[in-house]
C-alpha cells in the first residue's frame, strides 16, 4: 500500500473503507465508502494524479478543492475532506443517492411545479456560489444531483473559476463548459462576466426541465453556435406564459440584458410557492386545494384546464400526424391502462419496462428502422380519485414510423378505455 496512507487492514487513512465502485471518469474513479470512526457513509472520489499532470490539469484540480471547501450550503455536494498520496488524490464527498438530475429529464419533461422546485434550489446554490466569487462555468442536468428526499445538490466544480482569475478588463476569458448549456459570450472568446454565463446555463437548464429537451439544437456545432448567438429558440405552446417571459428574459444573447439572480427570484414564476407532495398534474388544481377534496370534479373541466390537451393524434386518423406527443384521459384503473400498454406491445414484440409504481412505461422496439429503434414512453397521472391522463410519446425512432405504430396498434387497442363526455371528446 502506497505511502502508508492505506493501513495494514486495507483501510484508507486509517478510517475509510472502500465498497463498490459507483462511477468513473477521464482521471478518477468514485466508490461508496464507510467513516469507520462516525458510521457515516460518503462517495470516494479517487483521482490518478499522473493522469492529471499528463493534462495539464492540476491546478484546475486544486482549484476545485479550493471551491468545494469555500461553498457550503444545502443544495452544493459537500466536500467532507481530502487525502493524498504520491500518486493519488482522494475526496471524501457527500454521499448523493437519488442520482442525475439528468436521468428524469431523459423521461420526458417535468410538471411546472417539480421544475419550479429544482429551478428555485439551483438558483440559490448559483447565487451562494457569486457571493463567494465562484462562478461553476458547466452547469447542465447531468451535474446535478438528487438525494433520497428529491433536494437538488450541485456538483463537479472542475471547471469553477474565482473571481481572482479576473483580467483587468473584470472578465474571465477561458472557453469552457458543455456546447448546448455555454452562454454566447464565453464562444465569443471577447471575454465574459462568470455570473452572467453561469445564469444563461441556468436558463438552457430550466427550458429542459420544462421541455425535455434542448432550446439548441443542430447536428452541426457551428450552426448550433450560430443559433446560440443570435438566442434563436422557441418556448414549446405548453409553457405558461410567466415561464416563457422568465425563459426568454434568461436566454437573451446580450449578458448586459440578461436577468440578473435578485430579479430572477423577484419574477413572479420563480415566487409561486410549490405545493408539497402535490397529487393532480395541472397548476390550476394546485393551487385550488378544494378541488382535491371533490370527488364529483367534471372531468372535462380538468382536461381543458391543460393548453393544448389534444386527443385528435390518437384517435383522429388523417389529422396533425406530424404531432409527437399525445394524451388522453381513462376512468379505468391504472393497471388496466398498463395491461393494454403490455399486450401492444407484445404484439409487436416490443421489451416493456416500468416504473416501480407502474405510472410510466417503456415500449423499446427491436427491429431497425429507418431511425434506428422505435421507442414509445407512457406516463400516467391521477387527476382526480376516478381520471387518469395518459401521455404517450416517441422517445426514440422515426416519426412516421411512430405515428404508423399509433394508428395500427396503439389508437385500436386503447379505444374502449378513452374517457368521452358526449361529442365533446372529438374536439379534444
Amino acid at each position: 500500500m502506497e505511502d502508508g496512507i492505506y493501513g495494514s487492514n486495507g483501510v484508507l487513512h486509517g478510517k475509510y473503507e472502500l465498497g463498490r465502485q459507483l462511477g468513473h471518469g477521464t482521471f478518477a474513479k468514485v466508490y461508496h465508502a464507510r467513516n469507520l470512526h462516525t458510521g457515516r457513509n460518503v462517495a470516494m472520489k479517487v483521482v490518478a494524479k499522473e493522469k492529471v499532470i499528463k493534462a495539464g490539469m492540476m491546478e484546475q484540480l486544486k482549484r476545485e478543492i479550493s471551491v468545494m471547501k469555500m461553498v457550503r450550503h444545502p443544495n452544493i455536494v459537500e466536500l467532507h475532506e481530502v487525502m493524498a498520496s504520491k500518486s493519488k488524490v482522494y475526496f471524501a464527498m457527500e454521499l448523493v443517492k437519488g442520482g442525475e438530475l439528468f436521468s428524469k429529464i431523459e423521461k420526458g419533461k417535468l410538471r411546472e411545479d417539480v421544475a419550479r422546485s429544482y429551478f428555485q434550489q439551483l438558483i440559490s446554490a448559483v447565487d451562494f456560489c457569486h457571493s463567494r466569487g465562484v462562478y461553476h462555468r458547466d452547469l447542465k442536468p447531468e451535474n446535478l444531483l438528487l438525494d433520497e428526499d428529491g433536494n437538488l445538490k450541485v456538483t463537479d466544480f472542475g471547471l469553477s473559476a474565482f473571481s481572482d482569475h479576473l483580467r483587468q478588463d473584470g472578465l474571465l476569458h477561458t472557453t469552457c463548459g458543455t456546447p448546448a448549456y455555454v452562454a454566447p459570450e464565453v464562444i465569443g472568446k471577447k471575454g465574459y462576466d462568470g455570473a452572467k454565463a453561469d445564469i444563461w446555463s441556468c436558463g438552457v437548464i430550466l427550458y429542459v426541465l420544462l421541455a425535455g429537451f434542448l432550446p439548441f439544437q443542430d447536428e452541426n456545432v457551428v450552426a448550433m453556435y450560430r443559433k446560440i448567438y443570435r438566442g434563436d429558440f422557441r418556448c414549446p405552446p405548453w409553457f405558461s406564459s410567466d415561464a416563457r417571459r422568465l425563459i426568454t428574459k434568461l436566454l437573451d444573447p446580450n449578458p448586459d440584458c440578461r436577468l440578473t439572480i435578485s430579479k430572477i427570484m423577484e419574477s413572479s414564476w420563480f415566487k409561486k410557492q410549490v405545493p408539497k407532495n402535490p397529487k393532480f398534474l395541472f397548476e390550476d388544481d394546485l393551487l385550488n386545494p378544494k378541488r382535491k377534496e371533490s370527488e364529483t370534479l367534471n372531468a372535462f373541466h380538468i382536461i381543458s384546464l391543460s393548453e393544448g390537451f389534444d386527443l385528435s393524434p390518437l384517435f383522429e386518423e388523417n389529422k396533425r400526424q406530424e404531432k409527437q406527443e399525445i394524451r388522453f384521459a381513462t376512468t379505468k384503473p391504472a393497471e388496466v391502462v398498463v395491461s393494454k400498454l403490455e399486450t401492444v406491445a407484445k404484439a409487436m414484440k416490443f421489451s416493456v419496462k416500468k416504473s416501480g409504481d407502474e405510472s410510466s412505461l417503456r415500449l423499446q422496439g427491436h427491429e431497425i428502422g429507418r431511425k434506428g429503434k422505435l421507442g414509445v414512453a407512457a406516463d400516467i397521472w391521477a387527476v382526480a380519485p376516478s381520471l387518469l391522463v395518459v401521455e404517450v410519446k416517441k422517445s426514440s425512432g422515426d416519426t412516421l414510423e411512430y405515428n404508423q405504430f399509433c394508428s395500427k396498434e396503439l389508437r385500436p387497442a386503447l379505444k374502449d378505455i378513452v374517457w368521452t363526455s358526449g361529442d365533446q371528446s372529438t374536439r379534444l
